[in-house]
């Protein structure tokens, strides 16, 4: 089964644009993430599937299933056996024909020989053959659904584990961009104390505030090797692995409502799956059913049977005696079940609870994956409200910072409200990142419980 990504496109655009940095006295910036070998989504799932031991077990069960899909399986054709005996004995005879007759022989040989070759085939037996192929097909089906189900679940969480890696590494150059900035304002404070215009304790409180950012960044580090950790793991690599990844967050904004709810009738292998399980307790039921009915068979083969006795006698004379059967045989054989201890109406009493059962879950499973389904586009909803209110409020946190920088510079504003603008440029550029990472959490979701998330390739 081909997986085709279906979140790949546009370019996270949250960098901001470092200034120069300073030039003597400068408190040396945090080195960048090293330069890493880029991976794409396609990529990570393309490596995730072929990794995932749940994805192959699923897929061993489902070769067994379809192993076991042949008309033999079900009872539709002919048995033929072929039987082979060879048995040698040796024996003291004892015989008497009178009182004064006795015949002795000790160590007496004999040796048999039996072969044959024998048909059966059931001709009738209420059906319950072809119920028994169906049966199979239908166990095949559901498998498939169980496989599929696994590779949607297995993609959902290389997806949301890649996308993870995205928004730690995005924050890493939010902070980046901070740093920049807090080494400007270490540039240009020590600047205007050189020259008498600014007090020592700016240039301290710049460096304090720089410091700060700087641990934050190495947490944020942290986060990063700690992200990309849990996502080697799902793609089955050493987790020591470096990567970086090659594709940024774009959430969806198309999706609706009516589409999933008519995606989880259509296509969901949850769904699928269970009302595949009623069929095949249906199927169960009938099959019980029909053991109720009269059985027909043919029965045909071809024996050969030879007996060599070497204690035989021909009135009193010892002699060796050879019997030869060899020929063909047929018949039909039937049998109708008169009563078994009602047994078999037990049987199919329980069946039919099975089967009550088997849709007890169908609607079960339902009312559970519309529940999901309701509160994921609930969340995907609120998430694009708030992702368009951030995406609003970063651009004017950027350009807040961008005025308060130069006012700092020209004098105009104090250290404090050019470190609260920063502040509250950097919780954006995080907001932001949170919020789009959420949204398209919630999108996955939604096109897993649809049936979307992985798509068959065309036959």
């Amino acid at each position: 089964m081909k997986i085709k990504s279906l979140f790949l496109a546009g370019a996270l655009g949250l960098l901001l644009a470092a200034p120069a940095s300073a030039q003597q006295n400068q408190t040396r910036l945090p080195q960048s993430v090293a330069a890493a070998p880029p991976l794409t989504l396609e990529e990570a799932v393309r490596l995730g599937l072929e990794n995932n031991y749940g994805i192959r077990l699923a897929r061993n069960d489902e070769r067994v299933t379809a192993n076991n899909v042949t008309r033999g399986a079900a009872g539709q054709l002919p048995v033929v056996n072929g039987n082979f005996t060879r048995t040698f004995n040796r024996n003291n005879l004892n015989q008497r024909f009178g009182e004064n007759d006795p015949r002795i022989v000790n160590g007496a040989t004999s040796n048999f020989l039996n072969g044959n070759v024998a048909l059966t085939w059931t001709v009738f037996d209420g059906m319950g053959m072809f119920i028994a192929y169906d049966r199979l097909q239908t166990l095949e089906q559901r498998q498939q659904q169980i496989t599929r189900a696994t590779l949607e679940e297995a993609v959902e969480d290389i997806t949301n584990a890649y996308y993870a890696v995205v928004r730690e590494q995005g924050k890493i150059r939010s902070f980046e961009a901070a740093l920049a900035i807090g080494q400007q304002r270490i540039d240009l404070t020590q600047a205007r104390v050189d020259v008498g215009a600014s007090a020592k304790v700016e240039v301290l409180t710049a460096r304090v505030d720089f410091n700060a950012d700087r641990s934050a960044f190495i947490q944020q580090q942290e986060a990063l090797a700690t992200a990309k950790i849990n996502l080697n793991t799902l793609l089955g690599r050493s987790p020591r692995l470096d990567f970086s990844p090659a594709d940024s967050i774009v959430v969806a904004r198309d999706l609706n409502r009516d589409a999933t709810v008519q995606g989880i009738e259509a296509r969901n292998p949850r769904l699928q799956q269970a009302r595949l399980g009623v069929e095949v307790a249906t199927y169960d039921r009938r099959l019980l059913q029909a053991d109720r009915l009269p059985q027909v068979g043919l029965t045909t083969g071809y024996g050969l049977t030879r007996n060599i006795n070497n204690a035989a006698f021909a009135g009193t004379v010892l002699t060796q005696s050879t019997n030869l059967t060899r020929g063909l045989n047929y018949g039909v054989v039937a049998s109708v079940p008169i009563f078994d201890g009602f047994n078999r109406k037990r049987q199919v009493q329980n069946a039919r609870v099975a089967e009550e059962q088997s849709q007890l879950v169908l609607d079960q499973t339902k009312l559970q994956l519309t529940a999901e389904a309701e509160q994921a586009y609930a969340q995907y909803q609120n998430r694009l409200q708030l992702l368009q209110l951030e995406e609003d409020n970063i651009l004017l946190a950027r350009q807040n910072v961008n005025i308060a920088f130069e006012r700092y510079r020209l004098g105009l504003l104090t250290p404090l409200a050019l470190r609260e603008a920063q502040r509250t440029q950097l919780d954006a550029e995080n907001r932001l990142l949170d919020i789009r990472f959420q949204a398209k959490q919630a999108e996955i979701v939604l096109r897993r419980l649809s049936g979307a998330l992985v798509q068959e390739p065309p036959k």
